[in-house]
């Protein structure tokens, strides 16, 4: 397995994978609805190609990717922090040390680019992601709390 930068022409293939991420976490409470959401992905996807930050694993074919940035905000910080925005391994790939190969290469371009720390989001009822993260060494920083209210209107679900 090979780890490394896609060109641009793959960015319609890993939008696909990303709809697949986007679909699945649906199963552990994302409001993200996967389909309608390709187009926006992939303009990111370029973004991140251009920037260097999104990488991908080959077996010979893409099996996963990961998209990674420096955390560009309005307020100042006493740390840079590296951000991990999407981390995806196809089903059938999983267990097989893609997602810690990937994770370990953004990890090592992050502090290249000067990250003191790095950050990365995974649903709280997301069980197998969070111990997969923690076995990396991340642990819980902030939490995010959210409230369904009342109301006639009902959201569609993503096909």
């Amino acid at each position: 397995m090979d780890i490394t930068a896609p060109d641009a022409l793959e960015a319609g293939r890993i939008a696909d994978l990303w709809v697949r991420l986007a679909r699945g976490q649906r199963a552990h409470g994302s409001h993200l609805v996967a389909s309608p959401n390709r187009s926006t992905v992939l303009e990111s996807i370029t973004r991140h190609i251009v920037t260097d930050g999104l990488l991908v694993a080959r077996d010979p074919d893409i099996v996963g990717f990961v998209m990674f940035g420096l955390e560009m905000g309005a307020y100042e910080q006493d740390v840079s922090r590296g951000l991990v925005q999407n981390l995806y391994v196809c089903s059938d790939r999983r267990g097989d040390g893609v997602g810690s190969a990937l994770l370990a290469a953004a990890e090592r371009r992050l502090v290249n680019r000067g990250a003191d720390v790095i950050s990365l989001e995974a649903m709280a009822d997301n069980r197998a992601a969070i111990r997969f993260y923690r076995r990396h060494g991340y642990r819980q920083h902030r939490v995010e709390l959210e409230k369904r209210v009342e109301s006639d209107n009902n959201a569609g679900e993503d096909a």
